[in-house]
């Protein structure tokens, strides 16, 4: 039976090319969205961008017919955009002059005209009206996992005493044609023997030689800083793996994901000359209400967002000096070896040769997560961390965020890499909160 689902105002602003994600369905969008759409369009943030694109795409769609009636999608469905359609049942308590109760009497219309009708909106009061009313309503994802399935880019292997032995001696450990289709491109293994867990060794899944090998092990540290358990041992071997050109690092607050990932970069682009620069970026998201347009030039405005970054880099030349190594990030900043700067103004931009860090990516849309990495150019590797618990786009969640959305379409590409982080380092007090709190 042909479905009509119809969308609300954030689903568009989250996703503009929503309309083609039903198949062979009906896709309504009741006038009231379009209007609020409209207030959008001069806006240059994402929402901005989403509300132009779907604009866009639907005036190419109005020269094939009449909305109102309904027109072809490439996909066989009907796209119809309609002005308020009242509902014969009049429901006590329902104020039409809110938008979002006009969108909900436009659905009761049509399940009165017999269609069976789904309210597609990210909005979970508008669910829980629709529900309310006898309307089905759900949210709208674009990924079909849950949390608990999310790929972790990492398991234990278990072996015979034999073949752990020989990985020990050769660095290299051949897989079976049927073992071989069980793995991830450079998923990371326990490797253990047989009866006897307290005997292992770490590898990764090398797939262009269809076998396991041994990590890459720094000796004296990146930056100063060393592994403090198996998961950081897994991300570093990714992040200083020139092969690797994607590497995802997710886990809790505390687990060194920004941490290691600056190290890496450092690492590889000052100390080992393989990328021309470290670029350091994250979202401007604030946490909590936002206090407005700050004072000053641009590198002002930006100090408050960019903090947890240099927090973290304050940190690794610290150790350097340390070390009595006297460099200063002030110095790399000048010298254009180190970049600190906002996602605002990626869009257009070619980064070729570069170890660019996308920090706290989970509050980032797959359509920017898309963005981001569609600007890598030749020779540049992209690491992307975050936690998928904590997020603060109103749009998004722990399921349909660019961060998990990337991890779970890229698992099977042999130049990406991801690992999860369990355990936190950052503080005693930093994992007692992080579990009970």
């Amino acid at each position: 039976m042909e479905k009509t689902f119809i969308l609300d105002t954030n689903v568009l602003l989250f996703d503009p090319a929503a309309i083609n994600k039903f198949g062979n369905n009906k896709v309504f969008i009741p006038l009231v969205v379009i209007e609020e759409l409209d207030r959008f369009k001069k806006d240059q943030s994402e929402n901005g961008r989403n509300a132009r694109y779907f604009a866009r795409l639907v005036d190419e769609l109005r020269e094939n017919g009449s909305l109102v009636k309904g027109v072809k999608l490439a996909n066989g469905g009907i796209l119809q955009i309609s002005i308020l359609r009242e509902p014969a049942t009049k429901h006590a308590g329902i104020d039409l002059t809110i938008n979002d109760n006009l969108i909900l009497a436009n659905a009761l219309y049509l399940k009165e005209q017999g269609e069976t009708v789904h309210l597609i909106t990210k909005d979970i009061n508008l669910r829980l009206k629709g529900d309310a009313l006898g309307v089905k309503s759900e949210d709208y994802e674009t990924s079909e996992i849950t949390i608990e399935e999310l790929y972790s880019g990492q398991r234990n292997f278990e072996v015979s005493a034999e073949r752990l032995s020989e990985f020990e001696s050769n660095r290299f450990l051949t897989l079976s044609d049927e073992e071989r289709k069980s793995f991830y491109p450079n998923e990371y293994l326990i490797i253990h023997e047989t009866n006897n867990p307290q005997r292992r060794q770490l590898g990764r899944y090398y797939a262009k030689k269809g076998g396991i090998v041994p990590l890459i092990k720094p000796r004296e540290g990146v930056w100063g800083i060393h592994p403090k358990n198996v998961e950081q041992q897994f991300a570093f071997d990714a992040l200083l793996n020139h092969e690797i050109n994607l590497v995802s690092l997710v886990g809790k607050a505390g687990t060194g994901k920004t941490l290691l990932a600056i190290a890496a970069g450092l690492e590889s682009a000052i100390s080992d000359q393989q990328y021309s620069r470290v670029l350091v970026s994250r979202p401007i998201i604030p946490m909590g209400r936002d206090l407005g347009f700050l004072p000053g030039d641009v590198n002002e405005k930006l100090g408050p967002w960019m903090q947890p970054i240099f927090d973290n880099i304050d940190f690794l030349f610290g150790n350097q000096r340390a070390n009595n190594q006297t460099t200063t990030w002030d110095e790399l900043i000048n010298q254009g070896l180190l970049h600190v700067e906002p996602l605002t103004y990626i869009r257009g931009r070619s980064l070729p040769n570069q170890y660019m860090i996308v920090d706290e990516a989970q509050n980032l849309t797959p359509h920017e997560i898309k963005t981001i990495i569609t600007r890598a150019g030749d020779g540049t590797k992209i690491v992307l961390t975050g936690d998928s618990e904590q997020i603060d786009n109103p749009y998004l969640d722990s399921i349909n965020n660019g961060l998990v959305y990337s991890i779970d379409r890229l698992k099977n590409v042999d130049i990406v890499a991801h690992t999860k982080l369990f355990q936190g380092e950052r503080s005693p007090l930093s994992e007692i909160a992080s579990e009970l709190l």
